[in-house]
């Protein structure tokens, strides 16, 4: 009886293993051209498609996937620069600027690897327009040259445009996060011709020094506090300032 059962056992297997070798292979599909081809588990696999969440001026999300935009670097959401003589946080307007241009449309993200936080870094596009030139031509980020050389032009035509925060003074990104704040940029960099200091008492008085004055070397200048530069006394009497007590 155990015999029978083995033969028929047998008997019924043979039509399961002859389909399974007749039946064609379907073939997966065709590898996305510039990327790493499939792996399991790997975020670098393809691109990720879909609508984006901004964190800030160069960092978005999608699907839950943190992604650092390739070759720019955009001011820290807490960064303020200057414009018109007055500070103003340029790090909220270039997330802002990013959101309003993204919406809720569709964002195409090509990863081109990670970064020491984690986070995919990718370049993505908008409608097929490349999303770090556009930040980068309207001055809400900068050309990473330390990384990529690929937006250095946007940036040009940004800086001789005046635009976003090309409009006044700003610290670089990057030095803002290693400390640098725009009281020290304006110390070290005051624009060309422009050495008469503006600086306001601690009642508040607006007052100016000129170079070789009593106290003009140790006067320090905090566009946080909205002190500034003056390109010539006229300009700093027009503006509400007026001349150091002798």
């Amino acid at each position: 009886m155990r015999l029978v059962l083995t033969l028929l056992v047998l008997l019924l297997s043979i039509p399961a293993v002859l389909f399974a070798q007749w039946v064609p292979r379907i073939p997966g599909p065709p590898p996305v051209p510039g990327l790493p081809p499939i792996s399991g588990g790997s975020v670098l696999a393809g691109r990720l498609v879909g609508t984006a969440n901004v964190i800030d001026g160069d960092t978005i999300e999608i699907h839950g996937k943190r992604i650092r935009l390739h070759g720019i670097d955009a001011p820290e959401s807490n960064q303020t620069c200057e414009a018109d003589g007055k500070p103003y946080r340029c790090g909220q307007q270039a997330a802002l600027a990013l959101a309003d241009k993204i919406g809720r449309k569709t964002v195409t993200c090509e990863p081109r690897g990670k970064d020491r936080y984690g986070r995919v870094v990718a370049v993505c596009s908008l409608n097929g327009r490349d999303l770090q030139a556009w930040l980068v031509a309207e001055g809400w980020a900068l050309a990473y040259r330390r990384y990529s050389m690929d937006y250095v032009d946007e940036e040009e035509a940004a800086k001789e445009a005046k635009r976003g925060i090309w409009r006044g003074r700003f610290v670089k990104p990057w030095e803002w996060r290693q400390g640098k704040r725009m009281d020290e940029a304006a110390e070290a960099t005051p624009s060309r011709g422009c050495t008469v200091k503006g600086n306001i008492s601690s009642n508040g008085e607006r007052i100016y020094h000129v170079r070789g004055g009593r106290d003009y070397e140790r006067t320090k200048i905090s566009t946080e506090k909205g002190e500034r530069w003056f390109c010539s006394e006229r300009e700093a009497v027009a503006a509400g300032w007026r001349a150091v007590r002798r």
